[in-house]
């Protein structure tokens, strides 16, 4: 699976740049709208019929609330790394960081609070981790384990890398994936703006 979507995501930046024309090109957003939603449902689908998901749900607890406390960590700790190797102040470093891979508001958000370079950063920084989780999502389901595919995915695990979660994982995993995308989104522009008050 994971060689069809490197291939799939190659095809599709070749088609962009030598194939597409500019009408289609305009509106891909919506038509990439309209294909996440449709493969969203069917993820719903899926799970809504597993008769035993919320029981086995209820029975995993406060364990849920672990996933996304654990992407926050690393994430962070990944901010602070990248500030000491490249010289970068901490504020800037842990805003891109609490991106979680949403790409579009922490890209918004930086440009408009600390200008078009750190805004630039951290859409590069955050798509590539989409990126990144596609490829890895397949590998990791194999060779770890499924709740552990969570992780590189991050915000983006309520929607466009749902579905592959979903074929890679399960439904109970699947369910997993998007509650922990619902919090990440939620703390994308709480994190953001605080990091970015700090005076270090």
């Amino acid at each position: 699976m994971t060689s069809l979507i490197i291939v799939s995501v190659i095809a599709g930046m070749l088609c962009g740049y030598f194939i597409m024309p500019q009408n289609i090109l305009d509106n891909i957003n919506i038509l990439s709208t309209i294909f996440l939603s449709f493969l969203i449902l069917s993820v719903g689908i899926d799970v809504g019929s597993n008769k035993n998901l919320i029981k086995n749900l209820k029975k995993s607890g406060l364990k849920i609330i672990l996933i996304p406390i654990c992407i926050i960590i690393g994430s962070f700790a990944g901010g602070i790394v990248t500030a000491l190797i490249y010289g970068l102040s901490f504020k800037s470093s842990l805003s891109i960081a609490s991106g979680f891979g949403w790409y579009s508001l922490s890209g918004i958000m930086l440009t408009n609070l600390d200008g078009a370079q750190v805004g630039t950063t951290a859409f590069l920084t955050n798509i590539f981790r989409e990126l990144i989780a596609v490829v890895l999502i397949p590998i990791i389901a194999v060779k770890l384990n499924h709740y552990t595919t969570i992780a590189p995915a991050g915000a983006t695990s309520m929607d466009t890398t749902l579905p592959l979660i979903s074929k890679a994982t399960s439904p109970e995993i699947a369910v997993v994936s998007f509650l922990n995308g619902v919090i990440l989104s939620s703390l994308v522009p709480v994190f953001i703006s605080f990091f970015y008050t700090l005076k270090w």
